[in-house]
C-alpha cells in the first residue's frame, strides 16, 4: 500500500507540474515514476513531450526509438523531432507512415511538405484542413494557406491571381502584399504594405506583454520585403535606407539578416565592393541552409560568384561559376558569369568556344544563351555563324525580332537571297502555325517589298493575294498588288485596278481649306507655284475666283539697292590690299607722336644694327639653347630692334646682405 500511495503521489506531482510548466521538475518526477514503474507507457510519453518542451529534440528522440516496444503511438511526437532536428526527409517518411493520421499529423505533414517546397501538395492538405476543422486555430491556418499560395505563385510563369487572399490580420495583409509582388505589381505591392506595417504596429501595441523591440523584429520582415518591391521598382535608394535600417537592429532571425545584407549587395552592384563582401559574409554564414528557401540560397550563390568579378578575383569567380553549373544544370546563369569573367579578361575566343560547347551539347539550352553567342560572334565580326544561331532558335526563330535582325544582317551583308529565304520560312510557318496572327500580314507585305524590288514580282503577287483576299477592304494591299502585277502581266493589273475607288470616292473626306491653310503655315519654300505655259499664259488673280482655282503665288523678294561710301570716286584706283587690317599692309608704318619712335629699346644712342652685331658676337651667344630644327628650310628671321632686351636682362640680381629692394 505504501509504495501505491508514493505513485499515487508522484502522478499527482505530474500532473500539477504539467499544468504549471514547470518541465524541468516534471522531468525528475517522472523519472522517479519510471523507476517505480519501468516500461510505464504513459510515463514514457509524459517524458517525451517533456522533453520536447525543453527543446531536448535529439534525447527524445533517442527515448522513443529505445521504447519502440512500449505500447504506446509516438509517431507524431517522432516526427515532430525529426522535423525540428531539419531531418525533414525522415519526418515526411514518419507521417507517410501513419495509417489513418489525426489533425494535428496532417497539420505536421503540411508543414513538412512547406519546407520540402512541394507546394502542390501542401495546398491540397491544408485546404482538407480548414474544410474539416473548425477551433481557435482557424486564422492561423488560413494564413499558412496564404503563403502557399505565394509560393504557388513564385513558381508560376504568368501573372494570373491563382487564389484571392482575405487581409483581416496583418500576416493575411503581409502575404496579399507577397502575391502582388510575385504577379509583378510592385507599386501595389509597396502600397499594400504600407498598410500592413501600420497594422501590425496597431495590433502589437495593444499587447501590454509585447516589448518594443518584439515591435520592431516584427516589423523587419514587412519592411525588408518593402525595400525588395522598390528595389524591382529600381529605387534602389529607398530600399537601401529600409535594408540599413532593419540591419542596425541587430535581428535576431539570421534569416532575415541574410536577404537584407544580400539585397544591398544587389544594390552596390560593382560600387562599394568593401561594404558588399562584409554583407556576404553575413549572407553566406553557416546555419542559413534552413532558414532560407532553395531559390534564395540560389540567388545568394550567383551574387557571391558576381562579386568575386567585380572584385577582380577572377580564378574565385570562374571556380566557384563551375561549381554553381554542376549543382545547377537547369540554369544558364552560373555559364554566364564564366563567360562575362572571360570576356573582362579579353579571352573572347575561349568564351565564344565554351558558349558554343555549351549549345552543341544541350538542346534544350536557353534563347538567352543563344542571343549572347550570336552577339559574340557578330563582336568579333563573324556575321553568317551569328545568322547560324539566329536560324536554329527552335521555337523562336519565327519571332519577328529574330526575323528582323537576320534579314538586316544578310542585308548588310548583300545577301539578298537569303534575306528573303528568311522572310519567306517566316511567312510560311506563320501560315501553319499561326495564321490569325497579327505580324503575318505586316511580314507577308515586308516580304512582297523584297521580291518587288529584285525582281520577282510573281511571288510578290502571289503573297498578296492571299492578304487582301481576307481583307479586301485593304487598299494599300491592293496598290501593292496592282504594281506587282504592272510588272508582268498588264491585262491584270488593269482587271484589278477596277477596284480602286474613284477620286471622288477617295477625296470625299478631304478638306480643302484645311489642306490649303496647312500649307501657308509651310512657309513660301513648299507652296505651289503657277506654272507658265505658252498657250496658258499667266492670268491676273480675281477676287471673285473660288478658293479651289486659286493657286498660292510664291512671293518675290525685292531686291536691295546697293549702298556706296559718301567719298565714294568711280574714278579712283582700288586699293589692292584693302581686304587686309591696316597693320598688315604694306605700306603701314603707325601713328607716330614723335621722331624719336624708331629708337629702339636697347642702349641708348646706339642703332639697330649695333645692337644685332653686339648680341650675335658676345660670350653668352653661344649658351642659348637652340629651338627643335623645323622641316622647312627658310632662314630665321632676325628680330626688330623692339623684340631686342640689352644683354643682362633676363639675369637676375643677386640680393646681397643689406641691399635694399
Amino acid at each position: 500500500m505504501a509504495a501505491t500511495a508514493g505513485v499515487a503521489s508522484l502522478w499527482s506531482d505530474l500532473n500539477k507540474y504539467g499544468q504549471n510548466q514547470n518541465y524541468e521538475a516534471a522531468l525528475k518526477t517522472v523519472n522517479k515514476l519510471l523507476n517505480e514503474l519501468p516500461g510505464e507507457p504513459q510515463a514514457v510519453h509524459c517524458k517525451v513531450v517533456c522533453f520536447l518542451h525543453l527543446n531536448r529534440f535529439t534525447d527524445a528522440l533517442h527515448l522513443i526509438r529505445k521504447s519502440a516496444t512500449v505500447d504506446v503511438d509516438l509517431s507524431f511526437e517522432q516526427a515532430y523531432c525529426e522535423y525540428r532536428l531539419n531531418r525533414t526527409k525522415e519526418a515526411l517518411t514518419t507521417l507517410r507512415s501513419v495509417q489513418n493520421p489525426s489533425l494535428k499529423i496532417k497539420e505536421l505533414l503540411a508543414q513538412v511538405l512547406y519546407r520540402l517546397e512541394e507546394h502542390e501538395e501542401c495546398f491540397e492538405v491544408y485546404k482538407d484542413l480548414i474544410r474539416n476543422s473548425s477551433d481557435d486555430f482557424e486564422d492561423e491556418r488560413e494564413t499558412n494557406l496564404s503563403a502557399v499560395v505565394v509560393a504557388l505563385q513564385q513558381d508560376k510563369e504568368d501573372d494570373e491571381v491563382i487564389c484571392p487572399i482575405r487581409e483581416d490580420t496583418y500576416e493575411l495583409s503581409y502575404n496579399a502584399a507577397c502575391q502582388l509582388l510575385a504577379c509583378g505589381k510592385f507599386s501595389e505591392a509597396v502600397a499594400k504594405l504600407h498598410e500592413t506595417e501600420e497594422l501590425c504596429r496597431k495590433f502589437l501595441e495593444d499587447d501590454p506583454d509585447v516589448t518594443e523591440e518584439e515591435i520592431d523584429a516584427e516589423l523587419g520582415v514587412i519592411r525588408v520585403q518593402r525595400g525588395c518591391a522598390l528595389q524591382m521598382m529600381g529605387k534602389n535608394d529607398q530600399a537601401l535606407k529600409l535594408y540599413n535600417q532593419v540591419i542596425k537592429q541587430r535581428p535576431t532571425d539570421i534569416g532575415l539578416t541574410a536577404v537584407a545584407s544580400n539585397n544591398i549587395v544587389a544594390c552596390n552592384k560593382d560600387q562599394n565592393v568593401f561594404d558588399s563582401k562584409k554583407k556576404m559574409k553575413v549572407a553566406t554564414a553557416d546555419g542559413l541552409q534552413h532558414k532560407l528557401t532553395i531559390a534564395q540560397r540560389k540567388v545568394i550563390s550567383m551574387n557571391h560568384c558576381l562579386l568575386y568579378m567585380y572584385m577582380n578575383q577572377g580564378e574565385q569567380c570562374i571556380k566557384m561559376a563551375e561549381e554553381l553549373q554542376e549543382k545547377n544544370r537547369d540554369s544558364d546563369l552560373p555559364r554566364l558569369i564564366q563567360v562575362a569573367q572571360l570576356c573582362r579578361e579579353k579571352h573572347t575566343e575561349k568564351a565564344t568556344e565554351l558558349l558554343q560547347k555549351s549549345v552543341d551539347d544541350n538542346e534544350d539550352i536557353s534563347l538567352r544563351t543563344k542571343l549572347v553567342l550570336a552577339q559574340m560572334y557578330l563582336t568579333q565580326g563573324h556575321v553568317y555563324k551569328a545568322c547560324d544561331i539566329l536560324k536554329n532558335l527552335g521555337s523562336d526563330d519565327h519571332r519577328p525580332g529574330v526575323v528582323s535582325s537576320l534579314v538586316t544582317l544578310y542585308k548588310h551583308q548583300e545577301d539578298m537571297d537569303e534575306a528573303i529565304e528568311v522572310l519567306d520560312n517566316a511567312v510560311e510557318w506563320y501560315q501553319k502555325n499561326d495564321s490569325d496572327s497579327k505580324d503575318l500580314a505586316s511580314m507577308i507585305q515586308i516580304c512582297a517589298d523584297m521580291h518587288l524590288k529584285h525582281g520577282k514580282p510573281e511571288n510578290a503577287s502571289r503573297l498578296l493575294e492571299e492578304v487582301y483576299r481576307k481583307n479586301p477592304q485593304d487598299m494599300k494591299t491592293l496598290a501593292q498588288l496592282i504594281s506587282a502585277y504592272s510588272k508582268f502581266d498588264q491585262k491584270k493589273a488593269q482587271a484589278i485596278s477596277k477596284d480602286l475607288p474613284s477620286v471622288a470616292d477617295a477625296s470625299a473626306d478631304i478638306d480643302v481649306d484645311a489642306l490649303e491653310s496647312a500649307v501657308s503655315t509651310l512657309g513660301t519654300r513648299y507652296v505651289k507655284k503657277m506654272g507658265k505655259t505658252e498657250q496658258s499664259p499667266k492670268t491676273p488673280k480675281s477676287p471673285e475666283r473660288g478658293a479651289g482655282d486659286e493657286l498660292i503665288e510664291k512671293k518675290k523678294k525685292k531686291k536691295k539697292k546697293k549702298r556706296l561710301p559718301k567719298d565714294y570716286d568711280p574714278n579712283a584706283v582700288i586699293d589692292p590690299e584693302r581686304w587686309l587690317p591696316k597693320r598688315e599692309r604694306s605700306y603701314y608704318r603707325g601713328k607716330r607722336k614723335d621722331k624719336r619712335k624708331e629708337i629702339g629699346k636697347g642702349t641708348q644712342g646706339s642703332s639697330a644694327y649695333e645692337s644685332d652685331t653686339r648680341v650675335m658676337s658676345s660670350p653668352s651667344a653661344s649658351n642659348i639653347s637652340s629651338p627643335k630644327p623645323s622641316q622647312s628650310s627658310q632662314p630665321t628671321p632676325t628680330p626688330g630692334p623692339r623684340q631686342q632686351k640689352p644683354q643682362g636682362a633676363n639675369k637676375k640680381k643677386k640680393k646681397g646682405k643689406g641691399a635694399k629692394w
